[in-house]
């Protein structure tokens, strides 16, 4: 297809070194980061997990899309380069270019080259006078974007799902502030955040019946056998989701079932029976909380669609005006 460039790899599985994820098992709260949840198996299962009658994120997202599109791209406007960052399947990204008028260019980044390829390829057959440009890199490491051959008004970022919940509240300042590094220091960004709900409607999200959550969160492990020749066998590992209504935010950790030695390559990690690693977190926020994030990273929130129920919301952010002259923080 001419109009779908070759991915630009940036080799995202190089920013995570062996060392720093022995260090982080072998810290007092074993941690590892979310990102490894995302190769080519992990992508699928997250794919599966969108579609789970518990898992009200996607659905809710979708229909807030669907029915909020015509004033989402008036908001946007015309001729845009739309970023996506974690573009998955895009499947919400194609109510978007249903829509649009007359788009610059769609680069999405996804983590998963494999599902990356995939999914552009398919983004590209559907809208063939778009020129889609894919990336593989990890949007939370630093990057550059390709340049698209016709001129765009302005950078979209199109930031969906609620990724930007599995960041620490510090966090998510500096990785909003690093998409303007990357991005530029004008462009908007279109983000999905989970709002605060009842905790039971949270839990069953996190705890499908079907398993699959339960399966993703194991395939962490899989993950690091695949790439550091590791010896977890999955089934001495427990899946567990809990709220942490102090913090506002869902924890995901996997629960060793005995006592035990794993090896990563040649380095050994020591599990006691009922230890845990904990591999997300996935905050809920208020409307005021997120809002005073952004602005703390220079951004404004000039636009919010939300479901009947106040579930989840869409979010545009646009960079604040620097007031007298002075600098944007």
């Amino acid at each position: 297809m001419s109009n779908l460039r070759q991915v630009v790899d940036f080799h995202p599985e190089n920013s995570i070194r062996l060392e720093d994820i022995v260090r982080c098992l072998s810290a007092p709260q074993k941690i590892l980061p979310s990102k490894l949840f995302y190769d080519e198996h992990g992508s699928r299962l997250f794919d599966a997990i969108c579609e789970l009658p518990e898992y009200y994120l996607t659905r809710i997202e979708q229909s807030i899309m669907e029915t909020s599109t015509p004033e989402v791209c008036r908001r946007i406007g015309s001729r845009v380069l739309l970023v996506e960052l974690g573009s998955g399947s895009s499947l919400k990204t194609r109510i978007l270019l249903d829509n649009l008028e007359n788009p610059a260019a769609y680069i999405p980044i996804d983590i998963s080259a494999e599902h990356l390829v995939v999914s552009a390829g398919e983004i590209a057959a559907r809208y063939p006078t778009l020129e889609v440009m894919p990336v593989c890199a990890d949007y939370d490491q630093e990057f550059t974007l390709p340049r698209p051959k016709a001129t765009s008004s302005k950078t979209v970022v199109y930031f969906p799902g609620s990724t930007i919940g599995n960041f620490h509240p510090p966090d998510v300042v500096s990785f909003l502030k690093r998409i303007k590094t990357i991005c530029g220091p004008e462009c908007d960004i279109l983000i999905g955040v989970d709002l605060q709900k009842d905790a039971g409607i949270l839990h069953r999200a996190y705890n499908d019946c079907d398993g699959v959550t339960a399966a993703f969160n194991l395939n962490i492990l899989r993950h690091l056998n695949d790439v550091y020749n590791g010896s977890f066998e999955l089934d001495y590992f427990e899946h567990q989701a809990f709220y942490n209504a102090k913090d506002s935010r869902i924890e995901m950790h996997l629960v060793s079932l005995r006592d035990q030695t794993v090896l990563l390559q040649d380095h050994p990690v020591r599990f006691e029976e009922g230890e845990k690693i904990w591999t997300e977190s996935s905050y809920k926020y208020t409307l005021s909380s997120f809002e005073a994030l952004a602005v703390q990273a220079g951004f404004q929130v000039t636009q919010t669609w939300m479901d009947y129920n106040r579930f989840f919301s869409v979010q545009y952010l646009e960079p604040c005006a620097i007031p007298n002259g002075g600098s944007q923080p």
